[in-house]
């Protein structure tokens, strides 16, 4: 492939991300200008592409380690300062397209403006007003006083970078459609879900004999789960032998649903990709009804895994996930309508068959990692008439 040889890619971001994943395919195409972000390099970049923020690194370590989740978050923007100064003086490697997560683009585009290099908005959700009211409204509903943890100020950027960026990258239907709705223009927006390791993602071999489901994502309110719970409560009453398998850590504004639902699941707090991958192969379904989502990276491994997807149109699962072929799209507010699903994949093992293998086919086929970073490289190419 020839796309990106004229193509120099600086690519940014507080944290990682996906950027690391985006990073390695660039650099396949020598089209990697940089990677800077404040964690490990542990994708293969060149030593002298990538730089790392020590300083916001060294200002969240601490949280990392000792702090409880909400205190983690708080110092996501609390220690931002560091990330910003820091970025400020980086020598600046003349690229040609710089890329940044929503929020976190500001400092590039001043620079890109003064070179002429192409503006990209890397979304990982909604627009921020979707973003913001969708959330707001779970906490409104099931945690009365709690608010969005991310603050205005942050929004703010991220409305601003939205207006200026050149291109838009969104994961989703539904992403692009909450940026028409707020008035991003059509032809500034590309949606692109993300790819997928293969190599260690692999389809399952059979489906289980016992009902089992998966979610994997943080357990909160905007992921759905206070509604993925009381629809496994329905299916365990007609199949008592199901088990929920939820992959995350809670968010503080779970709290009042936390004691509910304790021993109702199976629960790992954390795992590795390996070990993630091996799980999935074990499940009948993957289940995440969530209330905005770009589209959850755990999503398309389960397609990759040969998992029917059982999810909705504001979680991203619309865009791979047609209805009745690689899974159900369900109402996320609707725990009868996502137990009916679940009630029917488990119920009938050759569908369940079906389904699998239809997603292995849309999670997995020409969607690694390469593809995704790719199809980038093709958009970026045409936008700058390469």
């Amino acid at each position: 492939m020839k796309t990106g040889q004229n193509i120099q890619i600086l690519l940014a971001t507080a944290g990682a991300w996906h950027l690391r994943n985006t990073a390695k395919a660039f650099q396949e195409r020598a089209a990697l200008a940089g990677l800077w972000i404040s964690d490990k390099n542990t994708s293969g970049i060149a030593a002298d592409k990538y730089r790392r923020c020590w300083p916001y690194h060294l200002a969240m370590k601490p949280f990392y380690r000792l702090a409880p989740q909400i205190w983690i978050e708080r110092a996501t923007y609390g220690n931002f300062l560091f990330w910003k100064n820091w970025l400020t003086q980086q020598p600046w490697p003349e690229p040609t397209v710089v890329q940044a997560t929503m929020g976190f683009a500001t400092e590039l585009f001043d620079r890109a403006e003064k070179t002429g290099a192409l503006k990209v908005v890397d979304c990982p959700n909604s627009h921020p007003t979707s973003y913001y009211g969708y959330w707001q409204r779970e906490c409104d509903l099931w945690c009365p006083g709690e608010t969005v943890p991310i603050p205005q100020w942050m929004f703010a950027r991220m409305n601003r970078e939205l207006e200026r960026a050149d291109l838009i990258i969104v994961q989703s239907s539904f992403c692009k459609e909450s940026m028409l709705w707020n008035g991003i223009p059509a032809e500034k927006i590309m949606v692109n879900p993300m790819g997928v390791d293969t190599s260690i993602f692999k389809p399952r071999k059979q489906v289980p004999a016992k009902p089992r489901f998966i979610a994997v994502g943080t357990i909160c309110l905007r992921k759905g789960h206070q509604y993925l719970f009381r629809a496994f409560e329905k299916v365990k009453q007609q199949l008592p032998e199901a088990e929920l398998i939820c992959v995350g850590d809670y968010k503080t504004d779970f709290r009042r649903e936390r004691p509910k639902w304790a021993g109702t699941f199976t629960h790992y707090p954390n795992l590795s990709h390996p070990e993630l991958a091996k799980l999935l192969q074990t499940c009948t379904a993957f289940v995440f009804p969530s209330q905005e989502e770009g589209i959850a990276r755990a999503q398309i491994e389960a397609l990759a895994a040969g998992l029917p997807v059982i999810g909705t149109h504001e979680g991203g699962a619309s865009t791979l996930v047609q209805d009745g072929v690689e899974g159900f799209i369900v109402r996320g507010r609707d725990p009868q309508h996502i137990a009916d699903a679940m009630l029917r994949v488990a119920n009938d093992p050759s569908l369940c068959q079906r389904m699998g293998e239809a997603a292995f086919t849309k999670g997995a086929v020409k969607n690694t990692w390469q593809d995704y970073g790719d199809r980038l490289l093709a958009a970026y190419t045409q936008r700058l008439n390469l």
